[in-house]
């Protein structure tokens, strides 16, 4: 095993923390380079939306429904919540002859401040519509209404909204899951144990789909393209994948998730990246898969001016002085 990425937080002229990322980059034969350990066993979390997203594809129901490329991008979205985001999910599902009480999710307040302090100065609760998953809920009703499933209980196991996605991610990541660790995501899925060996291998496929067959090849590359064609909608204002993509117009589709978790799908390179945070820390996983993405060959001088706030972020006080850096250790 080899060591895990060191990312340090740097105030004034010491290192105050480090943070331990275990890393991994996949090609069609495998893992091709490792940091960590790659039988590190996590949840995946939100890193897997994009996998998610397939069904409603596949399926025809995003098709019978007319779903759009921005719909489409928020099925895969951890969204901020604004008033773009929340207004498209409430238009779909009216379309769908629905409304937020079927939606699975619960309410939180926006990721977005100015969206939050908006509802918090009206005197306004979040409804389910600001769940940063409430996209891929809609998203999982447009699919099981189109194969006339049952819309009650979707989220647990035994649904077939949920088996489809346990087949994806076993397919995807070659990996036996059946005993694998168990859990219930912060939007109410089921969440089952993946190893950071099997997650990069599923990042891959998802960036080569060869050997799937037409549809489902076609399902990844129209999920991907509607991503990096509206990033935004993935996630939302200053945030790392909405930049990423919109800076690596096309070359990349990253998906970030809770606890540390992050993949990188890189078509034209057909490579998968997947990456987990030892303790969870975001700001860690960030730089890190910056990192990651330099060293892939995607970010130059250019992008690497318009990412510089997430390649090599700044501490501050609360003054707003810049008194520190985060950045990989060398």
């Amino acid at each position: 095993m080899s060591d895990p990425l060191i990312c340090e937080v740097v105030r004034g002229t010491m290192v105050e923390s480090r943070h331990r990322v275990h890393a991994m980059v996949c090609d069609a034969s495998g893992p091709v380079k490792t940091w960590g350990d790659p039988d590190l066993m996590f949840y995946p979390r939100s890193a897997i939306k994009y996998m998610q997203s397939l069904p409603l594809v596949e399926s025809g129901a995003a098709d019978a429904v007319n779903v759009s490329v921005a719909e489409l991008a928020l099925a895969s979205a951890s969204h901020s919540g604004t008033a773009t985001h929340v207004g498209a999910v409430a238009a779909w599902l009216e379309r769908l002859g629905l409304g937020e009480r079927h939606l699975g999710c619960g309410p939180h307040l926006p990721y977005d401040t100015p969206s939050a302090h908006t509802l918090i100065r009206e005197g306004k609760s979040p409804t389910r519509l600001y769940n940063n998953c409430s996209g891929k809920h809609t998203g999982f009703l447009t699919t099981a209404l189109h194969l006339h499933e049952p819309i009650e209980g979707y989220l647990d196991a035994n649904h077939p909204v949920q088996k489809r996605l346990y087949d994806i991610l076993v397919q995807f990541g070659g990996q036996d899951l059946a005993d694998t660790g168990r859990g219930v995501d912060g939007c109410g899925i089921p969440v089952y144990g993946m190893t950071l060996t099997a997650l990069a291998t599923a990042a891959q496929k998802m960036a080569d789909p060869t050997g799937l067959g037409d549809d489902r090849g076609n399902a990844m590359k129209r999920v991907l393209a509607a991503a990096m064609a509206e990033p935004f909608m993935v996630a939302g204002p200053s945030r790392f994948d909405t930049d990423v993509m919109t800076a690596l117009a096309g070359k990349v589709a990253t998906k970030g998730g809770a606890e540390g978790v992050h993949v990188a799908i890189l078509p034209e390179k057909r490579l998968g990246i997947a990456i987990k945070t030892e303790d969870g820390e975001r700001r860690a996983g960030d730089v890190a898969m910056c990192w990651l993405l330099s060293e892939a060959g995607l970010i130059n001088g250019t992008e690497a001016k318009r990412l510089r706030t997430h390649i090599r972020p700044t501490v501050a006080n609360a003054a707003g002085d810049d008194v520190g850096r985060i950045r990989i250790k060398k």
